[in-house]
């Protein structure tokens, strides 16, 4: 079955709010069976909603509306619903009863008069109530559609998707469509498209489907079964030709990022880490520690951006900085060890770079990088180019990238 998405909200058409609604739907009726042909964004106006349910009703069999389902004027989007699909709405004396409640029980408030609309909804329909927030949705079938209206505030919308909007849908659909995400780094798209151009161009079920990502790649191996056994018996094979095609740029397959590889590894190992950082700037740190449980396997850092920390706290001698500079492979090998010893780690990563808009003192161009890792045993070290002319993010974001992959590749023995 076909289901199209219909955003309400003008604060998405000015960008003061990603979309990420739609991003959360599709991906779950993606893995339900359903195909998503279209996704639409339209302001708090009922004529162009209006328009944009009428070409919906055309096209699709599920139509499912996100937002314009709070208190205030501008939140029309069951009554332009019920016009357009010729229904009328009734008062559900519970699901107000819910609503005056949450008032009482969550804001130690009355419940302002305007919010009954809330509890209007369309004659016939299948509530969803909301125990997470006020506005309740719904759903019914006209003229061979089933419409399906859900809040707006991305908590809300989750949770009633996940807990009764999916019921509804279940009932719908005789199969279901699986998804392998294949992380890829240290290969851009094209040399990966190139590499898998035959299974990608003669498959039709299983797919294979490359994506381009900051600094690395994806590769998504998608099918389409009656039971999920079916659709993993099918991809099974192919993530593993897949994983066998490219090899070691394989990071993992549907693991998060780079760090969380890391951190696992780390973890099963029973080690620990630290970083000593100049041009990314605490971005490893920052990345380690946006990790849950992360406290078990990162020890801390240094964020040495200038030569007098990096001989003041790291205790870089000073002779390496004046004869090689900053930017060097004896300062980044020696940031790394001090840095073990200082913060008692198993091993630790250390970056040293130009991250621009332009060149340094010794004349290494920006996207210059030299990256790190000592261990109890050795110490390696990487020249890399991180990519002149992309601007300073993306020279930060592209090494700690490279430190995390350079890690991934030490602790798996793989080649450097």
């Amino acid at each position: 079955m076909i289901a199209e998405l219909i955003a309400v909200g003008t604060e998405l058409l000015l960008g003061n709010i990603a979309n990420t609604d739609a991003q959360m739907i599709s991906e779950k009726l993606s893995v339900m069976g359903f195909t998503v042909h279209h996704h639409t964004v339209v302001g708090d106006n009922p004529q162009r909603l209006s328009e944009a349910l009428e070409t919906a009703r055309k096209r699709a069999d599920i139509i499912i509306t996100t937002g314009g389902l709070g208190p205030t004027c501008d939140d029309l989007t069951k009554q332009t619903i019920c016009r357009t699909f010729g229904r009328e709405m009734e008062l559900h004396e519970d699901i107000l009863e819910e609503i005056r409640t949450w008032f009482r029980t969550r804001m130690g408030k009355e419940m302002p008069e305007n919010n009954v609309q809330q509890a209007l909804l369309p004659v016939n329909c299948t509530v969803f109530d909301n125990p997470v927030g006020t506005a309740p949705g719904c759903a019914f079938q006209e003229g061979g559609v089933h419409v399906l209206m859900l809040p707006g505030p991305p908590f809300e919308c989750r949770y009633m998707f996940e807990h009764r909007a999916a019921r509804y849908l279940e009932k719908l659909t005789d199969g279901v469509i699986i998804s392998h995400e294949i992380k890829i780094f240290g290969m851009g798209e094209s040399s990966v498209e190139e590499a898998l151009h035959q299974p990608m161009t003669q498959l039709t079920n299983p797919t294979l489907a490359p994506y381009a990502g900051l600094n690395e790649c994806m590769v998504r191996a998608t099918a389409r079964a009656e039971t999920r056994q079916a659709a993993e018996s099918m991809l099974e094979p192919l993530v593993e030709q897949v994983r066998a095609t490219l090899g070691d740029v394989v990071y993992g397959v549907d693991v998060d990022s780079l760090e969380a590889v890391v951190s696992g590894l780390l973890r099963d190992r029973g080690l620990t880490l630290s970083a000593a950082e100049s041009c990314t700037g605490g971005l490893i740190a920052t990345r380690m520690t946006d990790l849950p449980g992360a406290s078990a396997v990162f020890r801390g850092g240094v964020v040495s951006y200038t030569n007098g920390v990096k001989a003041g706290v790291l205790g870089v001698p000073e002779e390496l900085l004046d004869r090689y500079g900053a930017v060097s492979d004896p300062v980044a090998r020696s940031m790394a060890e001090r840095c073990r010893e200082i913060c008692g780690s198993s091993l630790a990563v250390s970056v040293t770079g130009v991250a621009g808009p332009d060149t340094d003192d010794r004349g290494n161009e920006v996207g210059c990088v030299y990256i790190a890792v000592a261990s109890e045993r050795e110490t390696i070290c990487k020249k890399l180019s991180c990519g002149r002319g992309r601007g300073r993010d993306r020279v930060r974001s592209a090494a700690a990238s490279h430190a995390f992959d350079l890690l991934r590749r030490m602790l798996l023995e793989l080649p450097l």
